[in-house]
């Protein structure tokens, strides 16, 4: 098959989250099995990539354009507009057999119509796109501190304007979760559309991990400190902020923690290190800036335990990370699969105290942490194994091409 995939950011994108690593992941998938895999995506979320612009370029054997993304200081904000995609767009969308979006976004929108007039099935991803509403007072974006107000202003304009035409013309949507599809269904999405496919990691990838102990060497952290990781942007959704007061708590019981903070800048780093700084914790905590590939590894290795203190999330491929790593989880409840984990893992309220007391639990319990991890890894090999979810998605695939 001749495959579109269509993403806001991909590869080296990765400080823009999740989403551009699930589509680069799936991207290779496919052309690994075979078919020939086109992305358009943007040249970058708050730092220009440094390749052609508006013109085709192999990435890892992928035919990529890196489209000039007009709002790239406005990241979080307003979705990135795409300049030139329509020239490419309307000489090439008739030549693919199916699209695949990443998100409900601006470039998506525009690949859309052009999906539209040459009749070219698509499917849209949404990745908890459609449904998060912000609440509290302020927001933070690369350019300061902006309302919740404005916030879920630009977001009921965008869906007016282009998110809700692109989600009712899709010929499927995947829904990562129940609750998603659920979520779905009452926007009067027809439950004949709707596919639950979850999210998917490459597991060849967690083979051979780091040994044990070579974070701890690197940032000189001693062999008998409990390290509580957090990976993920340093956003105001991802509760860092309570995290930080639990922590701050349990090192009465555990002078030996240390809370390890492993990230981009999502506009709420300055804010949390003066939280750090208010609560005299700042020797018991580590910033290091974002880390991938193996050193993104060593960390969970090295971690007695991966925290997710979210907001919102709908499902967050840094726990399935975890998990490959042997390292137990705790997320709150406001996890989108708050039910998987709860199997293997802790999920507590968006509270500091539940936080703290599930930390507490399992640094006091070597024996817990270890069954945690290993149930975590058994359950990541068995049902969210990539070539497991690629399968399921080529089968969807090819009933919208036959």
């Amino acid at each position: 098959m001749k495959i579109l995939q269509v993403t806001n950011f991909f590869k080296p994108s990765w400080e823009a989250g999740g989403l551009a690593r699930a589509a680069y992941e799936i991207s290779k998938k496919f052309l690994e099995n075979g078919h020939e895999v086109t992305v358009y995506t943007t040249d970058g979320f708050k730092r220009k990539i440094d390749v052609e612009k508006n013109k085709p370029v192999e990435v890892d054997g992928l035919k990529t354009y890196y489209f000039t993304n007009l709002t790239r200081y406005l990241a979080g904000i307003a979705s990135p507009i795409p300049y030139y995609l329509p020239m490419v767009a309307r000489k090439e969308i008739m030549n693919f057999d199916v699209i695949h979006l990443h998100g409900l976004t601006m470039i998506g929108f525009l690949v859309h119509r052009y999906a539209k007039k040459y009749d070219i099935p698509y499917l849209l991803q949404g990745h908890g796109s459609l449904f998060f509403k912000m609440r509290g007072k302020v927001s933070f974006s690369p350019k300061g501190v902006i309302s919740i107000k404005k916030m879920n202003l630009i977001k009921k304009a965008r869906n007016t304007l282009f998110e809700r035409p692109t989600l009712h013309s899709a010929s499927k949507f995947i829904a990562l979760t129940k609750t998603e599809a659920e979520q779905c269904k009452k926007i009067d999405i027809d439950e004949e559309k709707i596919e639950i496919i979850p999210n998917g990691i490459n597991l060849s990838e967690y083979d051979i991990l780091p040994e044990k102990g070579m974070f701890r060497k690197k940032y000189l952290l001693g062999e008998h400190e409990k390290l509580i990781l957090y990976l993920g942007r340093i956003h105001r959704i991802k509760g860092l902020d309570l995290l930080v007061k639990a922590f701050a708590g349990l090192l009465k019981e555990f002078d030996n923690a240390r809370l390890v903070i492993v990230g981009p800048d999502d506009g709420f780093l300055s804010t949390l290190k003066k939280l750090v700084q208010d609560l005299k914790i700042g020797d018991k905590v580590l910033f290091t800036g974002p880390l991938y590939e193996r050193d993104k590894l060593e960390a969970y290795v090295d971690a007695d335990v991966y925290v997710l203190p979210s907001i919102y999330e709908t499902f967050p491929s840094t726990v399935l990370e975890a998990w490959a790593c042997d390292t137990p989880v705790i997320t709150t409840d406001r996890c989108g699969i708050a039910d998987i984990v709860s199997k293997v893992g802790f999920v507590v309220k968006y509270d500091i105290e539940q936080i703290q007391n599930a930390i507490f639990e399992i640094l006091s319990d070597d024996k817990l942490g270890k069954r945690f991890g290993t149930g975590s890894k058994k359950l990541v090999s068995e049902e969210f194994d990539l070539n497991k979810i690629i399968g399921k998605i080529e089968a969807l695939y090819e009933t919208l091409v036959n």
